[in-house]
Parts: C-alpha cells; sequence; structure tokens
C-alpha cells in the first residue's frame, strides 16, 4: 500500500496568507480551519479568531515547524 502524501506545511501556509480573510483561528486548538466552519473539526470548539492578521501570524507559525498535533484526517 502507498504511503499517504505529507502535505507541504509551508506551501498550505503560503496559501493561507495569500487569502487570510478565507481562514480563521480555532481558540481552543489554534488549528486554521476555513472561515465558514462552525466547529472545529480537530478539538470541536466552537470559538474562532477570524482576524486577518491573526491568521498569518498562526499560519506562518505552522508552516515553519513540523505537524504535532493529531487532526481528524489522522484518526480516519
Amino acid at each position: 500500500m502507498p504511503e499517504p502524501q505529507v502535505p507541504n506545511r509551508a506551501a498550505t501556509a503560503a496559501k493561507i496568507i495569500s487569502n487570510p480573510t478565507a481562514y480563521k483561528v480555532c481558540e481552543g486548538c489554534d488549528s486554521i480551519v476555513g472561515a465558514g466552519t462552525a466547529i472545529c473539526p480537530n478539538c470541536h470548539s466552537y470559538r474562532f479568531e477570524p482576524s486577518p492578521e491573526r491568521v498569518i501570524l498562526q499560519a506562518k507559525i505552522l508552516g515553519a515547524r513540523e505537524q504535532t498535533s493529531v487532526t481528524a484526517d489522522d484518526l480516519g
């Protein structure tokens, strides 16, 4: 069975930074989710910070390091 593709976190961060209003940051786990998300798929929080400045800052942080959290995709 082939290994799953590991996402390029820096490329994903660049995509988010180029359009920060399409995203928001979960206040429960600091994940970045789509602007239309009502409940975080990772921690089930419903509180988000939608400011473009916060989204850009978090994208830079997450894009510069390895993934450390378990996501819904990891469990499926």
